[in-house]
């Protein structure tokens, strides 16, 4: 592997800020409204046979649909959904981008707010969406079912209150994904047992349908009926398990205003990159001549030397009284077209000032990255398929998160012992060249520590989080999601993070809950801990995942009721 020069002296900087990171607290009133009115919904978890590339088989379900029903709310509404699992599998749900005020009981994440509903279990989450409003969406949050298990949370403004833009002609939601003809537990055990990097999904999906393109999928398409000259609402969200991903409509352009639920400023592209745990929404204006113009979605792959699909999923943009045999193809970036990822992210900004902390308590430094631990196997040839015959991890600050077997909620309310340490360090055991000079000689300089940590924060604290892309292995776009939170993303940049002249936006940055740390780059966060719970931050890779790129921060309480955790619901699952 070709490596770049050191520049020993452009890491003085960095080391300085490492150095200095230190931690002081500031506690904060908080105040929120209660709740408008009441929706409630019923979640059955059903396995159901459905054909798609030429074969069938059983996939996991809500309600037998694929994907998912939508939830519709309007913003500081209660959501109150009962789910029974009727599958033989283990099953949890997470409402992924709601903030959870005095609600983390039900935040979902398998082993960390909760033990999964078992076979023929029900549990009912009950949350408020308070001041929240615009598209988010629900998932499976246990092995790799969300695969299959999502769908998506419409939260509308207030009675009267108008969208900051032009009022749509009419609203779609439109479900990004893959599919893979094997069962998503047992692909997820496969993948772990060998060693190794996963296989590539075997199509892209666009609101469950892999399009024309793939084989017996000449009708598998989804299609949307449009009327010349209106403009339509896309609710776009990710749910693909492994790839990050471009999307565009074939000669019109998407217009942003809205991205992870909060308003933007206004901005048009042709291509947009979108990862796995992000939402946005478009406005697209019929203005072509009348025609059938294609959706694609394809993959965006910043990772050397991964395997991944590369047949686009294809929808229809169709205009009344369009003929069938005429269709306008969707020109897609490069898969590798880095330039692209970031000038979406250059353009995203808040549509309104923001209210960012400018004092800083808690100051973290978390690298993001692969790892390739020793083969300890007496069958190497079947379980150590990682690079020079090691077994590939995935951490931040070389630190492997182990997920336990019992709720680390449940123990850190109840004070119980031996599930997990509070000691996830605030900066990197190990300082090196990050990007450049980082070690490769696997496995002997590329393993982790492997351990269940995680970090505790003051309630009110404000905390900074500068995540930095490591290249063990190799340098890769991550998506980082923390759950409980949105944050405001205030800076990103190439190679190393160099405090003295990274440059933040303080005034409008974009408020997300998912952010794609740069290709060997860095992101920078900021956001107040003021709701107290245990909280999953973690890539949206869901093999990162696996291999143990994520940690849990737990708040604590503040002062008086509502700055506390409240006790957990009665019908809480048991491990």
């Amino acid at each position: 592997m070709a490596m770049r020069r050191r520049n020993t002296h452009s890491l003085l900087p960095l080391l300085a800020f490492l150095l200095s990171c230190a931690s002081y607290i500031h506690v904060l009133a908080t105040n929120w409204p209660v709740g408008g009115s009441t929706k409630f919904y019923d979640f059955k978890v059903q396995v159901k046979n459905i054909k798609k590339l030429c074969k069938s088989k059983d996939i996991v379900t809500i309600n037998g649909m694929f994907p998912g029903p939508a939830i519709y709310a309007q913003e500081d509404d209660r959501v109150i959904v009962k789910v029974t699992n009727e599958t033989p599998y283990n099953a949890t749900i997470h409402w992924h981008g709601v903030r959870q005020r005095q609600s983390c009981w039900f935040d979902g994440p398998s082993y960390i707010t909760q033990c999964p509903i078992q076979a023929g279990q029900s549990f009912t989450y009950e949350f408020t969406l308070v001041q929240q409003k615009g598209t988010l969406f629900w998932h499976a949050h246990i092995s790799w079912l969300r695969g299959t298990v999502n769908g998506a949370i419409i939260i509308y403004p207030k009675t009267g209150v108008p969208y900051p833009f032009p009022q749509p002609h009419k609203e779609h939601i439109v479900i990004l994904g893959e599919y893979w003809y094997k069962d998503l537990i047992q692909l997820e055990s496969q993948v772990l047992a060998s060693g190794g990097a996963p296989p590539r999904a075997d199509a892209y999906l666009i609101n469950g349908h892999p399009g024309p393109l793939y084989n017996c999928s000449s009708k598998d398409v989804h299609k949307i009926d449009i009327v010349p000259g209106k403009t339509y609402l896309l609710r776009i969200i990710n749910t693909a398990l492994n790839s990050e991903n471009f999307f565009s409509i074939a000669n019109h352009k998407l217009t942003v205003v809205e991205a992870d639920g909060e308003y933007t400023k206004p901005f048009t592209v042709d291509h947009m990159m979108i990862t796995p745990g992000q939402t946005m929404n478009v406005l697209v204006t019929a203005n072509q001549h009348t025609g059938r113009y294609s959706m694609a979605l394809g993959p965006y792959m910043s990772g050397r030397n991964v395997s991944f699909q590369n047949i686009p999923a294809v929808a229809y943009f169709q205009y009344n009284g369009a003929s069938k045999s005429m269709v306008f193809s969707a020109q897609l970036p490069r898969f590798n077209d880095n330039l692209i990822a970031k000038s979406n992210m250059d353009y995203l900004r808040s549509l309104n000032k923001q209210n960012v902390p400018l004092d800083i308590d808690e100051n973290l430094f978390v690298t993001v990255g692969l790892n390739v631990m020793e083969c300890n196997s007496s069958n190497p040839n079947q379980s150590c398929q990682g690079p020079n015959n090691g077994i590939l991890a995935a951490s931040m600050n070389n630190i492997t998160f182990v997920g336990p077997k019992f709720s680390l909620l449940h123990a850190y309310y109840n004070k119980i012992r031996g599930y997990f340490s509070d000691d996830f360090p605030d900066v990197p055991l190990k300082t090196y060249d990050f990007v450049y000079g980082a070690p490769n000689n696997s496995p002997n300089d590329t393993q982790s520590i492997i351990g269940t940590k995680v970090k505790v924060l003051e309630y009110g604290s404000r905390v900074q989080v500068i995540f930095q892309d490591t290249g063990i292995v190799t340098t890769e776009n991550h998506p980082i999601h923390l759950h409980g939170y949105s944050f405001y993303v205030i800076g990103y940049g190439s190679g190393n993070y160099n405090p003295t002249t990274a440059v933040f936006n303080l005034i409008d940055p974009p408020y997300m809950n998912t952010i794609g740390v740069p290709v060997g780059g860095w992101a920078a966060i900021r956001f107040v801990a003021d709701n107290p719970g245990v909280w999953f931050m973690h890539c949206h890779l869901e093999v990162h995942v696996s291999w143990g790129l994520s940690t849990a921060l737990i708040v604590k309480n503040g002062k008086g009721p509502l700055q506390t955790l409240p006790h957990p619901p009665a019908d809480m699952p048991s491990c």
